[in-house]
């Protein structure tokens, strides 16, 4: 009896050294649920069919824009699709395509690193020096950091330029708040889907003057002819030189906006393509929410893997079962969407990350954003740290692998069709949480089976939420109540 007793214990303990967090205990105010199911299969094969994508598939200007309803007198809807539908790099295989985008995922992280560190240093236009180049106009002051980086962008959209309307593909990126897109004729242009713009086409098109507000409130401006320049430049050395223009822009069949404050860039130059040029919906006065004075705008970012499409809403509801947010603003930079969290769960179990880790200080240092061109979430170090050494804690049973690129935890799993994890959460105020999917946050990295924990630490005072961490939710930014809402499965 004592024998059989044992033999009991013994497999009871061995059952727990194998799955250690599917007992764990839930703390009151978490998700009852403690671990989730990634199906390994349908992620390798997702990956292995992004280098098919045939971007002359995409669909048509036409039949991509609907109107939302809403109490608004003017709400829409834009189909977002993912860069890879649209863009085929000729990648030989899924590992180079991961590397390049964490690639460019590095770059554009640097810049909104270095842009918050000269906002926060308090230079004056005065103070700036010019870029020493001769591909730029001697005419525009240029500072010795500037502009945020959206690499090529991640997600795009269809949009009708000047009158009549033309459509072209545009980046949508809530890290930025200039409008721009290339234009004839071209000092230098990169490759894009559409034809580039050519001004003279249009009959809304029309230039600014200097002392205009418009070109008062760009960062880094000058002046020829008495028509103002605008310079967007970026940390992995890429830029935009160009007119900044005012233009009408087409939502298809939906509506247009007059007088929107745009850069028609003649010199375009490094990591951008296929897109013709980009939207801005950031917290700033240039950006398209506030030109068009949008009281909300949301979008649901499908998987960068998949061809399908998602959306961007503006000025319409927010779902009812949103795990809503505060939308927190910085006096410093207004380009960037802050959001409270207050800390991060694994397997149901609230780790012990200081709050003051996510929070920002009176001088605008730390606070987390949330951001849209931002691939891979990064934490602070001593919050990711904790969050890593959580999960692989509750993990034994998966064959670790060496790091690749960024990732420093990574796993073998070649030989799995599914796999059991455990859950992943954010916390925000007033005790709600939001759980992520299974592949938001244990994503593949090649096509034979290594899976990488998709976050990353950051020396940085700013942490960011990435757009794999928001795919297959919707993010509606409440603008006029400045609350954020997430809705896991509402694309």
């Amino acid at each position: 009896m004592a024998l059989a007793t044992s033999n009991l214990l013994f497999l009871f303990l061995f059952f727990l050294s194998l799955f250690p967090f599917t007992l764990s205990r839930s703390s009151s105010h978490l998700s009852p649920h403690s671990s989730a199911s990634l199906d390994v299969s349908a992620s390798l094969q997702q990956a292995n069919q992004v280098l098919k994508f045939d971007p002359t598939a995409s669909i048509s200007f036409q039949q991509q824009v609907h109107l939302v309803p809403s109490n608004s007198s003017f709400s829409f809807s834009l189909q977002l699709h993912p860069r890879d539908s649209l863009h085929n790099a000729g990648h030989k295989d899924y590992k180079s395509l991961v590397l390049s985008r964490l690639s460019r995922d590095s770059s554009r992280v640097k810049s909104i690193y270095d842009r918050l560190e000269f906002a926060l240093s308090e230079l004056k236009r005065s103070d700036l020096e010019p870029l020493k180049t001769e591909i730029l106009p001697e005419d525009l002051s240029t500072p010795i950091i500037s502009g945020t980086s959206q690499g090529s962008g991640e997600y795009f959209s269809r949009v009708g330029v000047g009158q009549p309307a033309k459509p072209f593909y545009m980046v949508l990126d809530t890290g930025s708040d200039i409008n721009w897109l290339q234009c004839q004729p071209c000092t230098d242009c990169y490759q894009q889907t559409d034809p580039i713009f050519d001004p003279r086409s249009s009959s809304s098109f029309a230039s600014l003057p200097c002392e205009s507000q418009q070109c008062q409130a760009l960062e880094t401006s000058g002046c020829r002819a008495s028509k103002c320049l605008y310079q967007v430049s970026y940390g992995d050395g890429s830029f935009t030189v160009g007119e900044f223009v005012i233009e009408t822009l087409t939502f298809g069949n939906s509506g247009m906006i007059n007088n929107v404050a745009v850069g028609c860039g003649h010199d375009n130059e490094g990591l951008f393509v296929g897109s013709a040029g980009l939207l801005g919906l950031g917290g700033g006065s240039l950006s398209l929410t506030s030109q068009m004075k949008a009281s909300s705008f949301s979008y649901c970012l499908v998987d960068r893997d998949s061809s399908s499409s998602s959306d961007l809403e503006f000025n319409s509801a927010a779902p009812s079962d949103s795990v809503n947010a505060p939308l927190l603003k910085s006096g410093k930079v207004d380009t960037f969407y802050y959001v409270g969290l207050t800390g991060m769960s694994v397997g149901g179990q609230l780790l012990s990350i200081p709050p003051n880790l996510f929070q920002m200080d009176d001088s605008g240092y730390g606070g987390i954003i949330v951001d849209s061109g931002t691939a891979i979430t990064r934490l602070q170090t001593q919050a990711y740290n904790t969050l890593r050494d959580a999960f692989v804690s509750r993990t034994p049973y998966l064959k670790k692998t060496n790091g690749f690129a960024l990732f420093d935890t990574c796993y073998d799993l070649s030989s799995q069709s599914r796999v059991t994890i455990p859950t992943v959460s954010f916390e925000f105020a007033g005790g709600k949480s939001l759980q992520l999917p299974p592949k938001n946050y244990l994503i593949p990295v090649d096509s034979v089976g290594t899976f990488c924990f998709a976050f990353a630490p950051t020396t940085s005072s700013l942490s960011i939420i990435g757009n794999v961490q928001q795919q297959g939710t919707r993010v509606h930014y409440d603008l006029a109540n400045s609350v954020v809402g997430f809705s896991p499965h509402k694309c």
